[in-house]
């Protein structure tokens, strides 16, 4: 216990002080050098960022849980992701940066009207406050009292222990979020988001090492040849994550999180320029795709060490780390693992004070604000929130149906009427603001009446699915009764150079081939396959799929390369518009 928790704090210590290092001479007395780094990240920062801020301690011991108990069909909250990436960095991020957004709620706004940007800003932050933040907090606090068995250590009580590590993690991670802006957050992210990716990877390797009796192959070779079920991705209607919700709710569920979620998306507003921003959004979506092999197989793994013999799914991940883990990595990664939980904490608490900066305390209160008093301002917030978080997160234990049952009722009432509106205002100029609105309130009603008063028997994920095609009649529909006026896009001068990324169409073929090849592996075509000859890894029909897949990556290809010429071709027109407009100006002036 001593060399883990000497190596634990070396590492936490290591991370600290990179991160002050590389921001101390940061100028956070402007809003865009503490709410988006300056806007000069690079696309390593916002990867590292980004997936760190996705990660933590419950995607590790739930997911891990779920993959010991029924198989791993829920590493699709996960690679699924990668959609949703190339979309971010193909579509949603071109028009925030063009608009030079710091909110995404500034684009509600522009398109509709501050009514409708005040209440998406409104929900979105009761999201945060109560949910999201809460469940980051007591998810770290959990997962440390199982590796460092705090309630013994101390000898205090299970509820004390909680208690304690909530106010630890909450109180050093507001100091990141608070005093260092973002650019203190993301820096740290990076740090820790290379060291997840190395202790995640060495969890299954010595999970193999130690189920091989030493030899690695041997150990993958158990794993892949009996009780191959839990290494179906596809899964049934009794599954965690039925195939069918894959079409459904979860496309826009992803969506959601990775194009609009303010808590994701304020790395890459502060991206460089659209290149840097595009890298990376897309580095993070390989990082989904490969995430189920540190957050998924570990309890694949673990079933078979422990041949299902543990009570409880959720101690699958703990008790693998502390079997198989050498006792000089064990505080190395219990060290990355608190990173992710501070990242996603710190992250959190940055983006709701952002939120409440941009989006309600300069409108509402003071439109000619100066930079300096919305930094205080967001301090103070931030502060409050943490504050309010620490007390509600113990609190969760006593919630029914435990953490993830929580996340999951909660996160639909924001997440799917958000991404209804955002995504019906850029592809329609006709739907209006108070359609807007009604379809936001609608769907809070109606997710209310079927998930909580009714309790439909339906996956909540096909609620999510079903509400969002709702969400969209009701907006259409209020719109042909009472017509607005027709919408169209004011003319910005960017914050950033506009030009794409010109790697964009080889990388994000490459990223949806890679995600639907580990489908078509994890299926009743791979490995699952029960015609899979002895000797086989995959099924006969595994070689036909390939085929089927390579001709579609090279039609996706095509229509890639096809939008970024003309994302290319409008940059170029853009660029030629602003500096004819800056000419005359001059001339206006002389």
């Amino acid at each position: 216990m001593g060399l883990t928790i000497v190596s634990f704090l070396f590492f936490t210590t290591l991370v600290a002080v990179i991160s002050w290092w590389k921001t101390k001479s940061e100028k956070l007395d402007t809003a865009d050098g503490y709410f988006l780094a300056g806007r000069g990240l690079s696309g390593m920062v916002i990867a590292g960022s980004m997936l760190l801020t996705n990660i933590s301690a419950e995607q590790m011991v739930g997911l891990s849980g779920q993959a010991y108990s029924r198989g791993i069909s829920g590493m699709a909250w996960e690679t699924t992701a990668a959609i949703a990436t190339i979309a971010l960095a193909m579509f949603f991020l071109p028009n925030y940066l063009k608009r030079g957004f710091t909110t995404m709620p500034q684009f509600l706004e522009e398109r509709y009207d501050s009514g409708t940007r005040k209440l998406v800003s409104i929900l979105l932050l009761v999201g945060y406050v109560l949910i999201s933040t809460p469940a980051a907090l007591y998810a770290g606090a959990v997962a440390f009292n199982q590796v460092f068995n705090l309630t013994d250590l101390l000898g205090v009580t299970y509820v004390q222990s909680i208690w304690i590590l909530v106010w630890v993690i909450g109180i050093i991670g507001s100091v990141y979020a608070i005093f260092g802006g973002l650019k203190a957050v993301a820096v740290s992210d990076t740090i820790n988001g290379i060291g997840l990716v190395v202790g995640g990877l060495a969890v299954p390797f010595f999970g193999l090492l130690y189920l091989g009796e030493g030899k690695l192959m041997h150990g993958l070779n158990q794993v892949i040849s009996t009780h191959t079920e839990k290494l179906n991705a596809v899964g049934t209607a009794t599954d965690p994550v039925p195939f069918g919700t894959l079409f459904t709710g979860m496309i826009f569920a992803n969506l959601f999180y990775w194009c609009t979620n303010q808590v994701l998306i304020q790395r890459t507003l502060g991206a460089a320029n659209l290149k840097e921003g595009q890298k990376g959004v897309l580095m993070s979506g390989f990082m989904k795709v490969l995430i189920p092999l540190i957050v998924s197989f570990p309890g694949v793994i673990a079933y078979h060490i422990f041949k299902g013999q543990l009570e409880m799914g959720d101690a699958a991940y703990p008790a693998l780390v502390s079997l198989v883990l050498p006792k000089y990595l064990t505080g190395f990664y219990c060290a990355v693992i608190f990173g992710a939980v501070l990242s996603t904490y710190n992250s959190l608490l940055n983006s709701a004070a952002t939120l409440f900066c941009f989006d309600i305390y300069k409108p509402v209160f003071n439109q000619n604000v100066t930079d300096e008093k919305l930094i205080k301002v967001a301090k103070i917030v931030a502060t409050f929130l943490a504050i309010f978080s620490m007390f509600v997160a113990p609190l969760t234990m006593y919630a029914e149906g435990g953490l993830f049952e929580v996340m999951r009722r909660f996160t639909g009432f924001f997440n799917i009427p958000t991404i209804a509106i955002v995504l019906i205002g850029f592809f329609s100029k006709k739907v209006t603001a108070l359609s807007a609105k009604i379809a936001v309130i609608g769907h809070i009603f109606l997710y209310t009446l079927l998930i909580f008063i009714l309790k439909v028997k339906i996956n909540y994920i096909h609620v999510m699915g079903i509400l969002f095609v709702v969400d969209t009649l009701i907006m259409f529909t209020i719109s042909a009764i009472k017509p607005g006026k027709v919408y169209e896009a004011k003319q910005l001068k960017p914050a950033v150079d506009m030009k794409p990324w010109k790697r964009f169409p080889h990388v994000a073929t490459l990223l949806l081939g890679l995600m639907v090849f580990t489908y078509i592996l994890l299926s009743p075509l791979g490995i699952v396959s029960v015609e899979r000859e002895v000797g086989d890894i995959v099924g006969p029909k595994f070689k036909y799929s390939m085929i089927i897949l390579l001709i579609g990556m090279a039609a996706v290809y095509s229509l890639f390369k096809k939008i970024v010429g003309t994302v290319h071709t409008n940059a170029e027109k853009e660029e030629a518009r602003i500096a004819e407009e800056d000419e005359i100006l001059q001339v206006s002036i002389d």
